[in-house]
């Protein structure tokens, strides 16, 4: 039996935290950098890791960069703190994208299929989100996330090197699989040679997804059954 390791990302293709996100990483900027000018709401944060995130607002809020590792480690537990009072208050606002409970349902009773995360939010951070909107993090075997590497590109090994004892080795091409709503989710899988699923429930439009390089690219994640099919290599 042919096995698939199915990663996941999360803001824009498993849910949106109604802002929370945004929130949480400006409060705790402005907790360690004073007063942010308005340039900061310039910083998109789709498609990023926080490390990332968090560097590009301080270059926008005129700190001059390379910033200290421990810097950013301060500013993204403070971002921590933040999140997740923000979401015990706002949870109601946040939305999970169309067709993710039943999709994670079929591919979680599909023994041929790994679940997992790949995502720009540090691990707690991508835990709290998930809990905030009841997907279950636990379901989700593997993950590599910004926690791991500032650098988007170098997830889906950490990824697939987390997968070895699940697989009895390591899981490489067509054997990985990314879903995700930018097109820096479509080509960081590059390296690995894993598939793409591209979902346009962020900010970019099918044909961005399919231009950037997606192998399938859907509107949304509603239709169980083709949506499946793509991951699996069956469609």
């Amino acid at each position: 039996m042919t096995r698939v390791l199915v990663l996941f990302d999360i803001d824009g293709t498993l849910l949106l935290s109604g802002g929370a996100g945004r929130r949480a990483i400006l409060s705790a900027l402005t907790e360690e950098a004073g007063e942010l000018p308005g340039a900061v709401d310039q910083v998109r944060f789709d498609g990023k890791t926080d490390p990332q995130i968090v560097g590009e607002l301080l270059d926008a809020a005129g700190h001059q960069a390379p910033h200290p590792p421990d810097r950013v480690d301060r500013v993204l537990e403070r971002y921590l703190v933040h999140l997740e009072a923000d979401l015990a208050q706002t949870a109601h606002q946040a939305t999970v994208m169309p067709g993710v409970f039943p999709l994670l349902q079929a591919l979680g009773s599909d023994d041929r299929v790994v679940l997992g995360l790949l995502t720009g939010n540090v691990s707690r951070g991508a835990a709290i989100k998930l809990r905030a909107v009841a997907i279950a993090p636990e379901q989700f075997r593997v993950g590599a996330y910004g926690s791991d590497h500032a650098v988007r590109s170098a997830l889906p090994p950490i990824a697939a090197a987390r997968a070895e004892p699940l697989f009895g080795r390591r899981p490489a091409g067509s054997e990985i699989v990314i879903i995700g709503d930018t097109p820096a989710d479509v080509t960081c899988g590059l390296s690995v040679g894993a598939r793409s699923v591209g979902v346009a429930t962020g900010s970019y439009r099918v044909a961005d997804l399919t231009r950037a390089g997606a192998d399938h690219a859907f509107a949304d994640l509603s239709d169980t059954e083709r949506v499946a099919a793509a991951i699996l290599g069956t469609r």
